[in-house]
């Protein structure tokens, strides 16, 4: 079985395993996936004791009553410093979880077993965990590693094609930043068909290695960001409705392209719109109000000293960071509002 290590994290690629535990375990999942994999882990867990928590899924969901409820539950299972949280699910299970764990009791231990490709190559590796607020997305929370990730392509073959296509976005932003390599092997679709596993390894090897050099995300991490910034708040106009993540992302790296073709040079903005196009992703949006939507870039959380940050290809595999002026920045919301 290939693991790749991460700061507290080992990270595990294969079938799942029997885990053992000397403490009470409270596996947290989501109605969808409790139905497919929940009897399949419980089976493989060897606890004192054995809770399940079954929560409303989707990105509206994400928010402080679902972590209450968790933390509640998490009280009448009378879990102590010795137990375990384990995150069954997707993105927002991962992120929920990670949060909880780290809250209760000042933070308790979590695994990771993500049923998702974003969650496997994004979301359940590095630490970042928190929940949405009518101020944005991800603006509450903190790091929290997991003690193991398992990475299973078992969990994918129920993946419905939306959910799997939202995935590739991540998987896309990684090689545009930093692996011109990963970038063509993605236009080959019966590649990436035939060989998920290699490359969601690859994309976790990319993660891995930026985080290991910038855990708290004081610079080079933020590269993991791209498209982000503008798909954040796409998703915060639409009410955490309509798009999943890694289609709002999808849009916010067409976005980010445009101002990077204005301000950096990049001249590959076409190459990446149409491998985004090939995995039936987003590439257009018109945004709703523009001023409305220009304010909210404020609260993406690179933003420093009243300046938004952007990542921005330069070629592919190559990046930059930019504070662009406010006028180029209104000028890419303005055409995106046409």
């Amino acid at each position: 079985m290939q693991t790749i290590h991460l700061h507290s994290s080992t990270i595990f690629f294969g079938e799942p395993e029997e885990l053992v535990f000397d403490g009470s375990v409270l596996i947290i999942t989501e109605k969808n996936v409790a139905s497919l994999y929940l009897d399949l882990i419980s089976q493989k867990i060897k606890a004192p004791q054995v809770f399940s928590l079954v929560l409303q899924g989707g990105e509206e969901n994400k928010n402080f009553q679902t972590l209450e409820q968790i933390l509640h539950f998490a009280f009448a299972c009378k879990l102590d410093r010795k137990s375990t949280m384990i995150a069954l699910g997707g993105g927002i299970i991962s992120d929920l979880v990670g949060l909880a764990s780290g809250l209760y009791m000042r933070g308790i231990d979590f695994y990771n077993i993500p049923t998702t490709l974003l969650a496997q190559v994004d979301a359940s590796v590095g630490g970042k965990c928190g929940v949405n607020s009518p101020f944005g997305k991800n603006l509450i929370g903190l790091f929290h590693h997991p003690s193991q990730v398992l990475i299973s392509p078992l969990f994918l073959k129920s993946l419905p094609p939306r959910e799997f296509n939202a995935g590739m976005a991540e998987v896309i932003k990684m090689a545009v930043c930093f692996s011109p390599e990963l970038f063509e092997k993605l236009f080959d679709v019966s590649y990436v068909q035939n060989h998920l596993l290699e490359i969601i390894f690859q994309s976790i090897s990319i993660k891995a290695n930026i985080v290991s050099q910038d855990e708290r995300e004081s610079h080079l991490r933020s590269a993991l960001n791209y498209g982000h910034t503008f798909g954040h708040a796409i998703e915060k106009e639409q009410n955490f409705q309509n798009f999943l993540h890694g289609e709002a992302v999808s849009i916010g790296m067409v976005m980010a392209n445009t101002l990077a073709s204005k301000i950096a040079g990049f001249q590959e903005s076409s190459q990446v719109l149409s491998l985004l196009k090939l995995h039936n992703l987003p590439t257009s949006y018109k945004i709703q109000n523009p001023d409305v939507f220009f304010q909210s870039l404020f609260l993406d959380k690179k933003t420093q000293n009243q300046q938004i940050k952007f990542i921005l290809p330069l070629a592919i595999g190559s990046f930059d960071f930019f504070y662009p002026p406010v006028e180029e920045i209104k000028k890419i919301l303005n055409e995106f509002a046409k």
